[in-house]
């Protein structure tokens, strides 16, 4: 399952910080207010949004960057391995296809 911003919340929204469905995973995207991306996957996307906000248990380049952030884009997988391949294919890609996948863009997509 694929999701631009206006789908994240609702997928987030599903679940609470401390219940992960059993057997799902999601690679998510988040952009800050300076414009960097940064990907992840997680089985609990409202409980890794809460600690990405907390010095704790969030990012390192979420802490470094020190800015506000945004969940804009995800993903939903069957298993972390699934999820995991998924979330290195796109740290691989530029930004610009990134950007294309963000705005599901498929014509742009499909030429980058």
């Amino acid at each position: 399952m694929r999701s631009n911003e206006s789908n994240v919340l609702s997928a987030a929204e599903g679940q609470n910080s401390s219940n992960a469905r059993v057997g799902v995973f999601f690679v998510y995207v988040i952009k800050t207010e300076t414009n960097k991306l940064y990907i992840g996957h997680t089985n609990c996307l409202a409980r890794r949004a809460i600690e990405h906000e907390s010095s704790q248990h969030g990012a390192k380049f979420i802490h470094d960057n020190k800015s506000r952030f945004a969940i804009v884009y995800c993903e939903e997988f069957c298993s972390r391995a699934e999820a995991m391949r998924r979330e290195k294919q796109l740290k691989g890609w530029t930004r610009a296809k990134k950007e294309a996948l963000i705005s599901n863009n498929v014509k742009l997509l499909g030429k980058l």
